[in-house]
């Protein structure tokens, strides 16, 4: 089907995987010990002529053990998460860990299951994740998340971690001191954005050494559980962004600064860009790549490289533009004869003004052969860029799901565009091979998630409804017995949430709870941080409701994990969703009405309590927990450097929070957490109803109340929290819940 693409794709392939299935008997060994002995794996020679989609069969054995046979390591992981799906009704959740082991008996299998992926690329990871999600994790958090990768058929992930090791290594044999390296590299929570050359240095404090080390080690066993696992990961290469006193070490050099990011003062963005065209770059990807290799092994030849993400190139002119993307690729070729340049295609559509299609074909016609290059359509479901550049003028390309901005949490999904969406691109354009996740923050909702991975396996679009009611058997698996309200909850929110076709809402909505307060410009908001509901509020009502009395008739599922979590997912969303009636009601009052400063104070009051019990609903599970991202970021630290702790706990804060030293770009990352709903956000809302309540309509001034607000925001910023833990009954909560939306209980 795509045999210009095949033959590179598939030599790649094959000399990263290996043929050790040692890697899988690991994985069951590790989840499921108890039954490890009960499989067998075997990879199987690929004799289907040029196809390389993977392709697996799963079968008894005469000994009545299990039989996984595939082409691939992926393919066998993808076998076995099959039985565990369809036979076991068992899955692997990233939040919710392993639920394999809910196993009350092992199933036997009686017929064979047989599977082929209609894609040879399966993607995982936006450049922001390592930032948004992953930037403080440990390597047991790392280890479930490759677990949960390689068995929903992950075989291509971005693995950016550690890589400041290798930047500072490269510079220092340049000549450019520790001091100087130290102005360009960002702090922990913002390294995604120094490494696409959006900002430079870092705000409260310079990037710990301790830190790039510690880092380099978790890279290690990352890449080296990757390869195992059968994932060819995705490593960066040398973009051109150096630190400003480049210049100092090659006098000679052609640089050029970047554009100015998101407001921030110039000390920390236009970063200075080294032009491809200049013979220092040739040398530097050298360096890079084959200091990656002497690191790491050779385990790869996809390297991601973004030199224009949020940031205009230094001239519009076409033949400028080819050059660029000529001696990029050249670089890359020289480093690496096999070399593939992998881009997120997020410029075409965030600067669609600038990127005219004839200055993206001119770009990418800079790489003389369309298989050197492989192209992240970073918001197809939503966004798609593909059609407008006729398949990325026969670049090799992956159809991806965006979904949300910043971790942003919010139920929501558009479970039509990734089922049918996709398989209709697969028609039309030969040049595609792959399909991917690249959410900026990967929060809840991994029904959509697993949906497209799930995809990634059927060469027709998914039944939703089906699809819906067999992941909730799986989903509450080890319960005695499902109560039908389960499965009807889902049902309403696949329907509706989990059904948006309105493009103007185009990612996760935003709670405004978690805007700054004002009295406009908060409710309907559209784009990409929409705060539109693309649904009548009252559906998640009936789904949480659907959700209690499923409780009520079996109380064994306050003791589930998923259910644990799922309860609390939906509270926060139905009570984020009541906040803007409460919100609308306050603003009413005090816009159309001579109220008084006492009623101002009631109804402010009725924000305050609401937002009180969410925080309360949050306390109960440790995955909706401020101290939890915070303690997480303290404990990269070493023992004894409690400063160091302070500045990771800081660089935690200032993310989710103002992100950037005054507010640059405030709130963008928010999360619905327990302990920042009551240390930021109830604060913040009780001082805008102070406000109205001791200001006349008339002389109510934003900016006032901006600079007030502001103060306050900057001190949150170094306060500390204690180890996390979860406090209070849900079901005690689900009581006051109950009564905020006035349902009988």
């Amino acid at each position: 089907m795509k045999s210009a693409i095949i033959p590179v794709l598939l030599l790649v392939a094959t000399t990263a995987f290996g043929s050790s299935t040692r890697g899988i008997e690991n994985l069951i060994q590790r989840r499921l010990p108890k039954h490890a002995h009960e499989f067998r794996f075997s990879l199987v020679n690929d004799t289907r002529g040029e196809t390389v989609n993977d392709s697996y069969v799963v079968s008894p054995m005469h000994d009545g053990k299990i039989l996984v046979e595939g082409n691939s390591l992926s393919a066998l992981s993808r076998g076995l998460h099959r039985f565990f799906t369809d036979i076991a009704e068992v899955d692997f959740y990233w939040f919710i860990g392993n639920r394999l082991d809910a196993l009350s008996s092992f199933p036997r299998l009686s017929e064979t299951l047989v599977g082929e992926s209609v894609v040879p690329w399966r993607y995982h990871f936006n450049t922001v994740t390592f930032s948004y999600t992953t930037a403080f994790w440990s390597w047991e958090e790392w280890e479930d998340q490759l677990d949960w990768m390689a068995l929903h058929g992950i075989n291509l992930p971005l693995a950016w971690v550690g890589v400041e090791k290798v930047i500072v290594e490269v510079f220092r044999e340049l000549g450019l001191t520790d001091k100087e390296i130290a102005t360009f590299l960002s702090g922990p929570a913002f390294q995604s954005w120094n490494r696409l050359g959006n900002i430079q240095g870092s705000w409260g404090g310079d990037l710990p050494y301790s830190w790039i080390e510690s880092q380099f080690q978790l890279q290690k066993k990352i890449i080296a559980r990757m390869v195992e696992l059968g994932m060819m990961p995705i490593l960066p290469a040398f973009t051109g962004f150096v630190p400003q006193a480049i210049t100092r070490v090659l006098p000679n050099s052609t640089v050029v600064a970047g554009s100015r990011w998101n407001g921030f003062q110039s000390e920390y963005t236009n970063d200075t860009f080294l032009e491809p065209f200049d013979t220092a770059f040739a040398d530097l990807q050298t360096r890079f790549i084959s200091k990656q290799r002497d690191l790491y092994g050779n385990i790869t030849r996809f390297y991601t490289l973004d030199q224009y993400n949020e940031n205009d190139p230094y001239s519009g002119d076409v033949d400028y533009l080819e050059s660029i993307g000529r001696s990029t690729w050249e670089s890359l070729k020289t480093a690496d004869p096999e070399a593939i340049w992998v881009m997120q295609g997020w410029l075409f559509t965030s600067n669609s003004r600038f990127w005219t299609n004839e200055r993206i074909e001119a770009y990418l016609s800079g790489v003389k052969v369309d298989t050197d290059m492989l192209i992240l359509d970073l918001f197809s479901e939503s966004s798609p860029q593909w059609q407008r550049t006729n398949s990325y003028y026969g670049k090799s390309w992956v159809w991806c799901q965006l979904h949300g901005y910043g971790g942003n949490m919010g139920l929501y999904g558009q479970i039509m565009n990734i089922t049918q969406n996709p398989i209709e691109a697969l028609a039309n354009s030969s040049s595609l091979v792959g399909f991917g996740l690249t959410m900026e923050g990967q929060e809840g909702n991994e029904i959509v998630y697993d949906l497209l991975l799930d995809q990634a396996w059927s060469s027709t679009p998914i039944d939703t409804e089906t699809y819906f009611e067999n992941w909730v058997t799986r989903r509450y698996a080890g319960v005695h017995s499902l109560p039908k309200g389960l499965y009807q909850a889902w049902e309403t929110l696949r329907s509706t949430v989990y059904n948006n076709t309105h493009l103007s809402i185009t990612a996760v909505t935003k709670s405004i709870l978690e805007l700054k307060p004002s009295t406009s410009g908060l409710v309907n908001r559209t784009g990409h941080h929409a705060t539109t509901m693309t649904y009548d509020p009252s559906v998640v009502v009936s789904a949480w409701d659907l959700l209690c009395q499923a409780a009520t008739t079996e109380p064994s599922l306050w003791g589930n994990p998923s259910f644990q979590y799922d309860m609390v997912d939906v509270t926060r969303q139905v009570l984020s969703n009541e906040f803007i009636t409460r919100y609308n009601s306050l603003v009413a009052l005090y816009l159309d009405t001579n109220a008084t400063s006492g009623e101002i104070n009631a109804v402010g009051g009725k924000l305050i309590e609401l937002l009180s019990t969410l925080d309360a609903a949050l306390s109960t599970n440790d995955n909706f927990l401020l101290s939890r991202w915070t303690q997480s970021a303290r404990s990269r630290a070493p023992a004894t450097q409690e400063k160091v702790a302070d500045f990771y706990e800081y660089n935690a804060r200032n993310q989710i929070t103002l992100w950037g030293p005054r507010g640059e770009i405030s709130d963008y990352a928010s999360k619905t957490w327990s302990g920042l709903v009551s240390s930021y956000y109830i604060p913040r809302w009780a001082m805008f109803v102070s406000y109205l309540a001791s200001t006349p309509t008339e002389s109510y001034n934003q900016t006032v109340f901006d600079t007030m607000l502001l103060d306050f925001e900057l001190e949150w910023q170094y306060a500390k929290l204690t180890t996390p833990r979860t406090q209070g009954n849900l079901q005690t909560v689900l009581g006051k819940v109950s009564r905020i939306l006035s349902i009988e209980e």
